[in-house]
């Protein structure tokens, strides 16, 4: 059996006008039994064509905040940098990808992105908009454990982990507010804010909002690459 082809969104670098990658999306893929690839940062049309053929999977990694315009309201003060290029791309590529049922992994910007895309909006800053005593933006080194989650007792990533109460790592200060129809919740932290989405109608859409990338040698972490490269 030949080893999947996975596609993954490019991290930007807009100051040293470049393209990169941490290596533990790539690690992971690996070590799951699949074939990491860093696509081109390109919104053109049949390039994107080119990339859902090519692909078996997508993963849609983290990085910039996604633009509030993509979801109608104007940036706050607090808002990040932004990467429109990003958010041009990822609209068709992940659309694309659902459309003919291939599986997608999303991790922290990418649950935002497949939320906004799939009509779901964002708290553009959680301390601003939605603060707790939860620490959503730790301090490195990320591997480690931030704060406990929740999983929805029956959901997909309760079934792969097998157990409904684990801690993640966390850095982020947006997150899913208004989660999007097409998708369900299956995990959230301790105030409620939401940890991880999947589409029930899709053989494999999962997104998580922590970053199972800095987790080394973590079995959490690679329970769900290898669930998510068994689907592709």
């Amino acid at each position: 059996m030949k080893k999947p082809v996975i596609g993954i969104v490019p991290l930007v670098d807009a100051g040293r006008e470049s393209l990169w990658m941490l290596p533990g999306y790539m690690e992971l893929v690996k070590a799951a039994g699949g074939v990491p690839v860093m696509m081109p940062l390109t919104e053109k049309a049949d390039n994107i064509e080119v990339l859902l053929d090519l692909c078996d999977g997508f993963l849609i990694t983290g990085g910039h905040d996604v633009d509030p315009a993509c979801y109608g309201e104007e940036a706050m003060s607090e808002c990040g940098e932004l990467c429109p290029l990003r958010d041009r791309m990822e609209r068709p590529l992940f659309l694309g990808a659902i459309e003919r049922d291939k599986p997608v992994l999303g991790i922290c910007r990418g649950l935002q992105a497949m939320n906004v895309i799939l009509g779901g909006d964002l708290y553009q800053d959680i301390p601003k908009q939605r603060p707790s005593g939860v620490d959503h933006h730790m301090d490195a080194p990320y591997g480690r454990t931030a704060h406990p989650i929740r999983m929805a007792e029956g959901s997909p990533l309760a079934e792969c982990l097998g157990t409904v109460e684990t801690g993640v790592n966390s850095c982020h200060h947006q997150a899913v507010r208004t989660l999007a129809p097409r998708l369900k919740s299956m995990a959230e932290a301790p105030d409620g804010v939401i940890e991880a989405v999947y589409m029930p109608d899709r053989r494999f859409v999962w997104a998580v909002q922590w970053h199972p990338e800095f987790y080394d040698n973590n079995p959490d972490s690679l329970k769900i690459f290898e669930a998510f490269i068994k689907s592709c």
